[in-house]
C-alpha cells in the first residue's frame, strides 16, 4: 500500500532535509495553501483540498475538494479522514508545524488520533521528525544529534530508554515536567524508546546545518 503524505502550509526552510524523506511512489495530498511547497520539493499533488481562505483555488487538473470555511474539521484534519477512507494506513506530514502555535498543537493531535487507529505516522519539519511512542518499541540511529520525550498522557508509565546516554528502566513520565528533553544515542548504536502504558511524543533532532 502507497504511503500518503500530507502537505501543509507551514514555513519550510530546509528542503533538502525534507525532500529525502519521499518516495517516488508516495500519494500527496496538498492542504490549501500546502501547493506552493510542491515545486521546491518537485512533487505533482494527487489531490488538493481545502477552504482556500489561505490562498486561491488553483486552475488545474488536479483533483480537488473544496471545503466551507465554517466547519469543524481543518483542512488538514479532513485530509486525513479522506486519505483514510481511501484505505491509506501509513503518513507522512510536511509543512505542518511553525507559524501559527494552535494549528502546529492540533496537527500534533492528528498523530495522536492516527496512533489511536493503530496507524502509522510520522512528521518531519526543517529540525526534526516526530511520532508518537504507544504500544511498539519506536528506533533512534545515531544520524539524530538528539531525541527527546514528552508525555503526551498524563503519566506514562513502564518508560525504556536503551543504548542512549541517559538510559531508563522501567520509569514514570509525567505530562506537567520535561524529564525527557535532549537525550543522545550512543554512538555506533541505535537507541530504543519504549513504554507499557500511556503515549509518548519521540522528537528526533537532526544535527544543525
Amino acid at each position: 500500500m502507497r504511503r500518503c503524505v500530507i502537505v501543509g502550509g507551514a514555513e519550510m526552510k530546509n528542503i533538502a532535509a525534507v525532500k529525502k524523506y519521499l518516495r517516488e511512489d508516495d500519494f500527496f495530498i496538498c492542504c490549501d495553501c500546502g501547493i506552493v511547497h510542491c515545486e521546491k520539493l518537485g512533487i505533482k499533488p494527487d489531490l488538493i483540498v481545502g477552504d482556500f481562505d489561505s490562498s486561491e483555488k488553483p486552475d488545474t487538473d488536479v483533483e480537488t475538494i473544496v471545503l466551507p470555511c465554517e466547519k469543524d474539521d481543518t483542512d488538514t484534519v479532513y485530509a486525513v479522514k479522506e486519505a483514510l477512507s481511501r484505505g491509506f494506513s501509513d503518513f507522512l506530514f510536511i509543512g505542518v508545524f511553525g507559524g501559527r502555535f494552535d494549528h502546529s498543537i492540533g496537527n500534533l493531535s492528528i498523530l495522536l488520533m492516527l496512533d489511536s487507529l493503530g496507524k502509522r505516522a510520522v512528521a518531519a519539519d526543517d529540525f526534526s521528525e516526530l511520532e508518537i511512542v504507544s504500544g511498539k518499541p519506536a528506533e533512534i540511529s545515531d544520524e539524530f544529534e538528539f531525541f527527546s520525550l514528552l508525555a503526551m498522557s498524563e503519566k506514562v508509565y513502564g518508560v525504556c530508554i536503551k543504548n542512549a546516554k541517559y538510559p531508563l528502566e522501567d520509569a514514570e513520565i509525567s505530562c506537567e515536567f520535561p524529564y525527557g528533553i535532549s537525550n543522545e544515542v550512543l554512538k555506533g548504536r541505535t537507541a530504543t524508546v519504549s513504554a507499557k502504558r500511556g503515549r509518548l511524543l519521540l522528537v528526533k533532532v537532526r544535527p544543525s546545518v
